[in-house]
């Protein structure tokens, strides 16, 4: 890669990983309700995610769920059950996980298996695989395996980095969000934003 392609790379790599999405608003609900621990296991899990979905992508699994109606829907629907699913569950958590089972948990597998039903993790996948794995300014790229393996090193940077940001921001709030009804109002506002995100999924 050139110089240009990096520097547009890390630009858009930056942008769509640091913006608001699932994967950081639980990173942050995890922080603030359990700890910095389980939230960082969330964390290690969204860019190994990433990578297995880049892989697929990259290989050429991502034009078949593009080209494919059902596929494409089956991926969508999985996803938004899911998300409502953990709305639902972090809207009533109401006490910061103590010892015994906490109302919001998610293992590393189902971390993991999130970013195959996440529809931003998708468009990520595809837009880099158009952009950089196939293509080189715009020609056919003679080395595609060469740069699959270099987005996949970024994203497993930019993927953990991320979210290891908003979840070192929700540590900071869990004091704070401790105190009265403070803690399930924040929930039930993270709730609400993966709510949002289940819906915006219905129009891409």
């Amino acid at each position: 890669m050139n110089a240009t392609e990096i520097t547009a790379l890390l630009a858009f790599c930056t942008a769509m990983s640091f913006t608001p999405g699932p994967n950081t608003m639980l990173s942050t609900a995890l922080a603030v309700n359990q700890g910095m621990r389980p939230a960082l296991l969330f964390c290690l899990a969204v860019p190994a995610g990433w990578t297995v979905l880049m892989l697929a992508c990259g290989l050429g699994l991502g034009a078949v769920v593009v080209d494919v109606p059902a596929l494409r829907w089956g991926v969508k629907l999985v996803g938004i059950t899911y998300l409502a699913w953990l709305a639902w569950k972090l809207s009533s958590a109401a006490q910061l996980a103590k010892v015994g089972a906490p109302p919001l948990k998610i293992s590393f597998w189902s971390g993991m298996s999130l970013q195959l039903v996440n529809i931003k993790a998708w468009m990520l996948a595809l837009t880099l695989t158009a952009g950089w794995v196939v293509s080189a300014a715009g020609e056919p790229a003679p080395n595609p395996g060469e740069r699959l393996a270099i987005i996949c090193a970024l994203m497993v940077f930019f993927g953990f980095s991320s979210n290891l940001s908003y979840a070192l921001m929700g540590t900071m709030l869990r004091k704070t969000l401790s105190r009265g009804n403070r803690l399930l109002w924040f929930n039930r506002a993270m709730a609400l934003v993966l709510l949002v995100t289940a819906v915006w999924m219905l129009t891409v």
